[in-house]
């Protein structure tokens, strides 16, 4: 999953930063309303964490500019304000759910997990599968067949998002952009290095790996 906070404090925005890359998350951060529009607006994103109080251009108000320009993006407000009329503005501008500060971090993952549950459709997914492989999105866990398999962060966000685009040829670039954050190095064979680490984990036995290679397009999980 890629993440864009816009938070312009900057200790907060450290904060949220590790703590959202050491769940696995691609994390890519601005410090204002501006930069965060640049980068909505020129990059795909699961999620946005905006703040509400933000140079430039408010939170409020490039929540407004992303849902007037059609993005698809679950956005999370976090704000101090905390009175109901607060609540009602942030909501009525087009965000998704809505944080006050100070806020429990765990908080914090569970409601980004609930957004990413209900995405495009609003409807309330737990289970990503294919076959006898299926992950719990709750719970991070990977089953293959009847055994559970342990992958690190990266490894279990790079299955869910080619679960997510089952049978679907997928790039290296868009799996760059889902997985990684803006730094990544496209040119870099970082994600074949995963792709190996994945197939060696969730393929057991079989002769035919799970994860194909499409020769000049990229990777696709086979549909079972």
């Amino acid at each position: 999953m890629r993440v864009l906070l816009v938070e312009d404090e900057k200790k907060m925005a450290s904060f949220i930063i590790r703590g959202l890359k050491e769940e696995g998350y691609a994390v890519d951060a601005a410090l204002d309303g501006e930069q965060g529009w640049e980068y909505v607006s020129s990059n795909e994103y699961d999620l946005a964490i905006l703040d509400w109080m933000l140079p430039k251009i408010s939170g409020l108000d490039l929540c407004r500019k992303i849902r007037e320009a059609g993005i698809q993006v679950g956005i999370l407000i976090l704000t101090a304000r905390d009175a109901v009329e607060d609540r009602i503005k942030g909501l009525d501008s087009g965000a998704d759910d809505y944080l006050t500060k100070p806020f429990s971090f765990d908080e914090l993952l569970a409601r980004l997990r609930a957004l990413t549950r209900r995405p495009r459709s609003f409807q309330e997914e737990r289970e990503l599968s294919s076959g006898d492989l299926a992950i719990d999105l709750m719970t991070r866990k990977v089953i293959v067949g009847a055994e559970e398999v342990t992958l690190s962060q990266k490894e279990f966000s790079l299955l869910e998002f080619l679960l997510r685009r089952k049978g679907e040829v997928v790039s290296r670039t868009e799996i760059a952009e889902h997985v990684w954050d803006i730094h990544f190095d496209p040119m870099s064979n970082t994600i074949d290095v995963f792709i190996n680490f994945l197939r060696k984990k969730i393929d057991g036995t079989r002769k035919k790996s799970r994860i194909e290679t499409v020769r000049g397009s990229g990777y696709r999980l086979i549909e079972e």
